[in-house]
């Protein structure tokens, strides 16, 4: 690695320090995934997580005061738990994209983060946003913040979160951009919904906790990328 690219991980590391989108161990956590992918994979997908970081820092935030009146608002700082459920997933697929250095390698990579930034706008915009939460599972009326329950303006943040993940991916293919572009953004959009799926089954039976459903969703979430680029 580069001495600008290990000054510009102290200082993203500082930054989400200092503005407490994530606690000293999340932050620590944060810069050994980041070094190892931008070591490993480069700029693009160091790129997509950092969005994903900024994205979902951002989507916290947003109507923060309608979220307290709701009681939706977790004051924990996120800390190695949540890093390692969203980040480990796409260092796992990195690894193997080095290893059979082929495009569906990096479908699966730009997916798994592309899952990650859909759930989490669709969590942090929908809960406010959202009218007539349902439950994944069976459709019933559900409580806003509820574990499974989706709506529709969260399904269309989703969706662009998605998306904005798939448009990065095209960049790490010279070829078969649109492929890339189409297999990350509806593998993303589905593995926000089985993140949503696994919330409203495993972890609503304490089989898991929200790390867990997230490093599932997103590991789900890859090999879906990969499948589909392979597919179309």
């Amino acid at each position: 690695m580069s001495v600008q690219g290990l000054l510009i991980l102290i200082t993203l590391a500082i930054i989400s320090y200092k503005t407490k989108a994530l606690d000293l161990w999340g932050t620590f956590t944060a810069f050994i995934l980041g070094y190892f992918i931008l070591s490993l994979g480069g700029w693009l997908p160091f790129l997509a997580l950092f969005l994903f970081l900024i994205s979902g820092t951002l989507a916290t935030k947003f109507k923060i005061k309608e979220k307290k009146k709701l009681g939706l608002v977790d004051e924990k700082y996120r800390s190695i738990g949540n890093v390692l459920g969203n980040g480990l997933a796409p260092l796992l697929f990195l690894i193997v994209e080095v290893i059979i250095k082929n495009d569906y390698g990096w479908a699966a990579v730009f997916a798994s983060i592309a899952t990650a930034n859909a759930d989490t706008l669709a969590s942090e915009i929908g809960k406010p946003l959202g009218k007539n939460p349902r439950l994944i599972t069976n459709f019933r009326k559900a409580k806003p913040g509820e574990e499974g329950a989706v709506t529709l303006v969260g399904e269309l943040a989703a969706l662009l979160g998605a998306l904005v993940v798939g448009v990065i991916g095209t960049f790490a293919v010279s070829e078969y951009k649109f492929k890339m572009l189409l297999s990350v953004t509806i593998a993303g959009f589905i593995g926000a919904n089985v993140d949503s799926l696994i919330g409203a089954t495993l972890e609503r039976k304490r089989l898991v906790d929200n790390n867990g459903t997230n490093f599932i969703a997103t590991l789900i979430g890859g090999i879906l990328g990969a499948i589909i680029f392979l597919l179309i």
